[in-house]
């Protein structure tokens, strides 16, 4: 194993104080480094929270600031965080408005965030993502993952809560997003966990894991390894048969890349998933490309699609100012 670590223990809290360090001006860490902090918090606003295992980043923490979450919170790698974690960060950042989660379906994130809620003694709700059309159940999940979707969750939420909207809304807005979009992933590489120190599964020089999940979890298939375009349409086709998009529909495209995909095979992708979907009569009207739902060192790409109406396309565009996304004023 070859990693810039000094050492598995200390990988995330070295991260963190990096982290933090790099963007002080939009955030800071919580005590014990239990949760990354929005700097400046909006009296009135509902606060988004959100989190998981480390190992994905950007998210969540690159996602704190204007116009997205207001905490996140880091639980070792590819394993969730703890229900104190959520607590204390909604006590630092709820500003009267209650709290808003927002999960990733996988059962040690689902049941910790369940119990925070149930003890946090403050008004919360929360929104599940299971946008992966993959597989129904898999090694960490009943039910769908939450995959790269959650992002987009994110930031429509995000945007919708600077303007005031109030928490029974946030809600029902993220749950309607979250039914929208669909995900499916393939790796061509494994992940390496540095606590393991080895790969976390295998694969020969000439296969691909179809579906593969954003821990490393198996797909639908291992496969023989196929050009970019047989894969898109396997990507693409899986969602689009699961979504059900009415012809004509906007859609958002994400690309997104597991970690050490290279942005000249993303935007590849891009090419291959666009001429997809504008065959089945959909206008890509929005695009966001790069590695930002990562699993380690992965090798692979997964593609997102959500369908837009106005307002979400009003909420997309809508400015940011987080580590790992930037636009608008």
């Amino acid at each position: 194993m070859k990693k810039l670590i000094n050492g598995a223990e200390t990988v995330l809290e070295e991260s963190l104080d990096g982290f933090a360090a790099a963007h002080a001006d939009i955030l800071l860490l919580g005590p014990e480094r239990k949760f990354v902090r929005r700097r400046t918090l909006k009296p009135g606003k509902v606060a988004l929270i959100s989190g998981g295992g480390s190992g994905h980043e950007p998210l969540h923490a690159g996602f704190v600031g204007h116009g997205m979450l207001d905490a996140a919170c880091p639980g070792q790698v590819f394993t969730s965080p703890t229900p104190d974690q959520m607590i204390e960060a909604a006590e630092a950042v709820d500003t009267g408005a209650g709290v808003l989660f927002i999960v990733k379906n996988y059962e040690g994130d689902v049941m910790n965030f369940t119990m925070a809620a149930e003890m946090a003694g403050r008004e919360v709700a929360s929104v599940v993502t299971n946008d992966d059309v993959a597989v129904e159940k898999s090694t960490y999940t009943t039910g769908r993952r939450g995959v790269a979707g959650t992002l987009i969750v994110e930031k429509l939420v995000g945007a919708a809560a600077e303007t005031g909207m109030p928490l029974a809304a946030l809600k029902a807005l993220g749950d309607e997003v979250n039914r929208r979009t669909r995900s499916m992933g393939v790796a061509l590489l494994p992940c390496t966990v540095p606590a393991a120190g080895r790969p976390n599964f295998t694969l020969a020089d000439d296969e691909m894991e179809m579906g593969v999940g954003i821990h490393g979890e198996p797909g639908r298939r291992r496969v023989s390894l196929a050009p970019a375009d047989a894969i898109a349409d396997e990507l693409v086709g899986a969602i689009l048969k699961d979504l059900a998009p009415k012809p004509g529909s906007e859609v958002l495209l994400l690309v997104n890349g597991f970690g050490a995909t290279p942005l000249i095979e993303l935007y590849l992708m891009v090419n291959s998933a666009k001429r997809i979907l504008d065959g089945a009569g959909l206008k890509v009207t929005r695009f966001l490309t790069g590695p930002y739902v990562t699993s380690l060192d992965m090798a692979g790409v997964s593609v997102t699609v959500s369908v837009l109406d106005d307002q979400a396309k009003q909420l997309w565009d809508a400015s940011v100012h987080t580590a790992a996304l930037r636009w608008g004023g």
